[in-house]
């Protein structure tokens, strides 16, 4: 007998820390809002694609913990990858510091964590319980590109929404976003009515205030902006920012821009600046920084409407602070949040 209820006893504890591990780890969404263990959360966030000096696009944690360390110190809690982050340390790393990951998918990864292969899915059903995620996040601004979609970004879109069915399936605790280019419109929403957050990418010069009236006029859904930001070289002289790198430029539209975003918090739910470090690998040769480069509606890029593809980050390719560090850290370090 009382070894039965020593076994009962032990049994009930096994559940209660379960379910006790599961709210603490639950992600979730209210009218306008993204819920941690049911309280607000903001995302201060930061775009994360670390490649090193001579790589063609292949993404390195050699420098993580010089990394998060900034992060810390600018006040950064959430980091967005576009693509999963397959170093299970990594997440552990992170979650360790407290910083909430934007894992994203791409469609066609070559069968690796992809949506196309339905092999997204395996990474979800195995690191769906880890505390470092935050949301998934379903393509980036692929509505620009109907030539990967047989020329019909429906066909996208009827990929997206089986595929966020899917999720829904398998994992209850946590929001599936997109990353979409600029507002989606309402036939858009109408096709994909079960996205749980819309992130969207926007370039309005260094005024994105508009896009959140807009938004609100179409949905009740939160959303926040998946990129937005500025870089740090003038291709050309323009409202008194001189030609040539100009630090200055990037934090002062940085500084509107975020100014923008936390003014309209009863709408936006964050932002996830474009981004950590600066990548060599976009124009040019992949050990030089070199201007140029292209991104797809580009011209509202402050303030010369150019995206010199390889001065976006907040820190430069050696982890030297640039004047926006100063910017962001203001901005995301005055309100202290807790969840």
């Amino acid at each position: 007998m009382r070894l039965a209820v020593l076994t009962y006893t032990l049994l009930l504890t096994i559940i209660l820390l379960g379910c006790q591990k599961t709210k603490e780890n639950t992600i979730s969404v209210s009218e306008r809002q993204i819920l941690v263990n049911l309280k607000p959360y903001t995302i201060k966030g930061v775009c994360y694609h670390p490649v090193p000096k001579g790589s063609s696009n292949k993404r390195s944690f050699s420098n993580l913990k010089e990394d998060v360390l900034l992060m810390k110190e600018a006040g950064i809690n959430t980091i967005r990858v576009y693509e999963p982050i397959k170093e299970v340390e990594v997440l552990d790393f992170l979650a360790k510091n407290q910083l909430k990951v934007i894992i994203g998918f791409g469609y066609d990864q070559g069968g690796v964590y992809d949506i196309k292969s339905g092999s997204y899915l395996q990474y979800i059903k195995k690191y769906r319980h880890h505390k470092a995620i935050l949301m998934w996040e379903l393509g980036n601004e692929y509505n620009y590109h109907p030539e990967w979609f047989g020329n019909n970004i429906n066909n996208w879109y009827s990929a997206l929404k089986e595929a966020v069915d899917t999720i829904h399936k398998y994992d209850s605790n946590h929001p599936v976003a997109t990353a979409h280019g600029e507002l989606p419109n309402a036939t858009t929403l109408a096709m994909v009515p079960n996205i749980d957050v819309w992130g969207m990418n926007v370039y309005r010069w260094d005024k994105p205030a508009s896009i959140f009236e807009e938004w609100k006029k179409i949905s009740n859904k939160p959303m926040y902006l998946s990129e937005a930001g500025a870089d740090s070289y003038m291709t050309i002289e323009k409202q008194g920012y001189i030609q040539g790198e100009n630090q200055k430029a990037q934090a002062d539209a940085t500084r509107n821009i975020l100014n923008d975003v936390f003014e309209n918090s009863t709408i936006c739910a964050g932002v996830a600046l474009f981004s950590f470090t600066d990548g060599w690998w976009k124009a040019g040769s992949l050990d030089t920084q070199d201007i140029g480069g292209w991104a797809p509606n580009s011209s509202g890029v402050p303030y010369d409407g150019t995206p010199n593809e390889e001065y976006w980050g907040i820190v430069d390719i050696d982890r030297n602070k640039k004047k926006v560090f100063e910017v962001v850290t203001k901005f995301y370090t005055d309100t202290k949040e807790e969840y």
